[in-house]
């Protein structure tokens, strides 16, 4: 009796066990993307790998006048949005809300922005970036 009383008990501690949830990768950047709503003149283009690393860069005839580097990577069990090449040290945007075609990041110290904002719609990528009032609207389509 004592047995299946042990045993009884240490299904229920296992059973209730804190379980790590297996955090869900915003696969739907992954390709070469073009923006369409772009200044004339100009060209931007994000390209994202299936290790969720990424190029932007915007080129101005063959110039390139922006290039940032960016990767999606886990700290502390937390999506978080890493950008690099922009400022002198890397710019971190933690994940607030998520789905399987979208997500939120934010980082409410950065002067610009604090909220960027990535959603698949109609096979079109789109990607706010905004502070405050003012905001950014990016909209690309896949690269053939």
């Amino acid at each position: 009796m004592k047995l299946l009383l042990f045993t009884c008990c240490l299904l229920l501690i296992i059973s209730c066990a804190d379980k790590k949830t297996e955090i869900k990768k915003p696969i739907f950047l992954i390709g070469n993307w073009i923006r369409v709503n772009d200044k004339k003149g100009s060209s931007t283009f994000e390209k994202w790998n299936s290790e969720l690393k990424g190029i932007g860069y915007t080129l101005k005839e063959k110039d390139t006048t922006f290039k940032e580097i960016l990767s999606i990577i886990n700290i502390k069990d937390t999506l978080t949005l890493k950008v690099e090449n922009v400022n002198k040290t890397p710019t971190y945007f933690k994940f607030t809300k998520q789905t399987d075609t979208s997500f939120i990041c934010e980082n409410l110290q950065n002067k610009f922005p604090k909220k960027i904002k990535y959603y698949l719609e109609n096979d079109l990528l789109k990607a706010i970036v905004s502070a405050n009032k003012f905001k950014i609207e990016f909209i690309f389509e896949r690269e053939l």
